[in-house]
Order: C-alpha cells, then structure tokens, then sequence
C-alpha cells in the first residue's frame, strides 16, 4: 500500500508539473497597442516651423520643428507620426521632410501643454499636403 501511495504521488507530482509548464510557457500573439491618449484629439491647432530632423521609425514617425515663439524666441516641437507602412500607402517617403524646410503641421496638441502633438497633416511650403491617411484609389 505504501508502494502504491508513493506512486500515485509521484505521477500527480509529474503531471502538476507538465501542466504548470504548459501554462507558463503557452505561446499567444502579443497585443499591443498605441494610444492617442495623450493627446486632445477632438482639437486641431497649427504650426509653422522649420524641420530641424524627421525620424522615419517603427512604431510611429517623429517630426521634431522649430518654431517662432512669437516673443523673438525658438521652441522645440515633437510631432508624432503614423507608422511607417501607413505614411508610405499615404505617399509619403523617408525624403518627404527635410531638413531646414518650412512646414506647416496641423497636428493635435498634447493634454499636458508640453510641446509635442499627434499630426493630422502637413503642408509643405510648396503647397502640397501631406495626409496621414492612406489613399486606396
């Protein structure tokens, strides 16, 4: 009887194991996602500045300007982009903002007040716009 109790033991032992492996090491699809939370999206302001660098990234592009202050002074904005993939099918390329071109930014500003938004579009000092939407014509 002794025999058999540490059997049956064991085998619960080994079978707890398998099934605590199973669990900890269960492969499933990672979920991530990327929020607008931090910006006020229900509001749309405009920005003039020149493009100080445009960095072409995964997971969101980045658009850093510098702008007027409007009391003789320069600030610093960060302005981020869609991914990548997205701006691509929108037409865009990773030469699409230079450096030292003036740009207007249509973007949604933070909630915090900081300097830094979510674009919307941008206007070159061409005329042309940049969309943040894929076109599927």
């Amino acid at each position: 009887m002794m025999a058999s109790q540490a059997v049956t033991k064991m085998i619960r032992v080994i079978l707890s194991s398998f099934v605590l492996a199973a669990v900890l090491f269960y492969a499933r699809p990672a979920q991530s996602h990327h929020s607008n939370v931090l910006y006020e999206v229900t509001k749309v302001i405009t920005i003039t500045g020149v493009v100080k660098e445009f960095r072409w990234v995964n997971p969101h592009t980045w658009l850093y300007l510098t702008v007027d202050d409007g009391k003789g002074g320069k600030t610093e904005w960060k302005v981020e982009g869609r991914a990548p993939g997205i701006l691509r099918r929108a037409g865009w390329k990773t030469s699409s903002l230079m450096s030292g071109e003036t740009v207007t930014v249509d973007m949604s500003p933070a909630k915090d007040g900081s300097h830094v938004g979510i674009i919307a579009r941008v206007t070159k000092a061409d005329g042309s716009i940049l969309s943040n939407q894929p076109s599927f014509q």
